[in-house]
Order: structure tokens, then sequence, then C-alpha cells
């Protein structure tokens, strides 16, 4: 499995973008959340890496939740394939979500995307739910979700494609629980710090084990946040990972 890392900061950096990847599975390409500016954020990802993502051929998007930082940038997304593949037949970007998220996903677009109660969010996304009791394939990856303690509905996820599976933390307070879901069996943990109480600081992930810590890898950084504080390894934007 090959990944992309797009975004490692919080809702509130100046120096990064929100947290959001790439994940190229047999099938085609997957985006893990879609935060503020991630037409720039695909670009400077694609810069860095040499690897050329193109938002126009991205044709599934999973979302974690619906705090901005995560899901803002549904909205340009949706008007520029809506714009650019309107005429042509193409099929919509597939949007994978929990069904609480779902529930309030339009209710979240639709001030900006109804074009006056003419539209709805079919005509930007075909929706999919992901259901934490079964698994999904997306992109022909397996996919697998559990609900984390955040102040909004949110999932934690785990990608698996052939022998290789990811983990991806979203955003949650610390949870020994959680924790134990996201490293089993998995060759990369990608896991959020940022200050409590609906966040995990760094102190509880510098006491793990050190067979977690080192398959860990931190995102969703504050501004100032030191690597020097954690031998844990944090993302860098650009970067590209292959399990």
């Amino acid at each position: 499995m090959r990944i992309l890392v797009v975004g490692t900061g919080d809702a509130f950096s100046t120096e990064r973008f929100g947290c959001c990847c790439v994940l190229e599975g047999n099938k085609g390409l997957v985006l893990v959340d879609c935060p503020d500016n991630i037409c720039r954020a695909l670009k400077e990802a694609n810069l860095a890496s040499g690897w050329d993502v193109d938002v126009m051929n991205m044709q599934d998007i999973v979302i974690t939740h619906l705090h901005g930082d995560h899901c803002n940038g549904l909205e340009a997304l949706g008007f520029l394939r809506w714009l650019g593949h309107r005429n042509l037949n193409k099929p919509l970007p597939r949007l994978h979500c929990w069904k609480p998220i779902a529930n309030r996903l339009w209710e979240r677009l639709a001030p900006a995307m109804d074009q006056g109660g003419k539209a709805t969010l079919r005509d930007y996304f075909e929706l999919h739910l992901l259901d934490p009791e079964h698994e999904s394939l997306i992109a022909g990856i397996h996919v697998s979700c559990r609900q984390t303690d955040h102040s909004v509905p949110t999932i934690a996820l785990k990608f698996q494609s052939g022998t290789h599976t990811l983990a991806w933390s979203s955003d949650t307070p610390f949870d020994p629980d959680l924790i134990q879901w996201l490293e089993h069996k998995a060759d990369l943990i990608i896991h959020e710090t940022s200050p409590p109480p609906t966040h995990t600081p760094i102190e509880p992930l510098n006491a793990l084990p050190a067979s977690i810590k080192s398959r860990m890898r931190l995102m969703h950084m504050p501004d100032g946040f030191s690597a020097a504080c954690t031998d844990i390894v944090c993302l860098q934007q650009g970067e590209v990972i292959t399990i």
C-alpha cells in the first residue's frame, strides 16, 4: 500500500494543512478526509513527492467526521468535479462515511451547495455508508471503522490491502481500547496528538510499548509542536510511505 501524506496539522494551524492522505488501492485512489484548501494541499503534496495525484480523477473519498478541518474541502472538490464533469457523463465521486455523519452531511453542505434549492448531495457525490459491524471494499482496499469518543460522531479507520494494514485514529482522546483496535495486525498506525480533552496529548502515547510506538506516526499536531518531546516519528506533508 502506498500513502501520500497531504496534511498533518490541527484545526488552527497556520503552518500545515488539515490532516489528510491519499491511499493507492489496486483499483484507484482513496482520499482520507478533505480539509480546507484541498486543491492547493494536493498540489503541494504532488510537488514535494513527485507523485501526480489529479483531484479530477479521485473517485473515492472517506470522511471521518464533520469538523471543518476534515470536511470543508468537500465544497470545493464537489463544485470542481460538478463543473468539470457535468457535461461529460462521468461518474460522481463516491463519498464514504458512517451513517450518523451522513445524516447531517447535506445539512452541513447545503447552505453553500444547494444552488437555491435546485441541487442535492446526489448532484455532487454518490453516497456510501460505512458500517462498524461490516467491512467495506473501497478501490480494492478492505476498510473497517470504529467510533471514537470525539465531540461529534467520528470514526477511526483501518485499511487492508493484501497483507498490509494501515490504521488511522482520526480525532480522539487517548483510549487504550482504541489503541488495541488500531494496532492489531497494523503495519502502520497514524495517530493524532493535540491538547485534551477531545484530543490525545503526547504523554500517554509516549508511554506506550516500544512495539507499538515503532509502528506509529503522528498527525494533527498543533503549531509549535516539538518533535523533540517524543520518540514517535512525526508525519511530514508530501511524504510518501509504502507498507
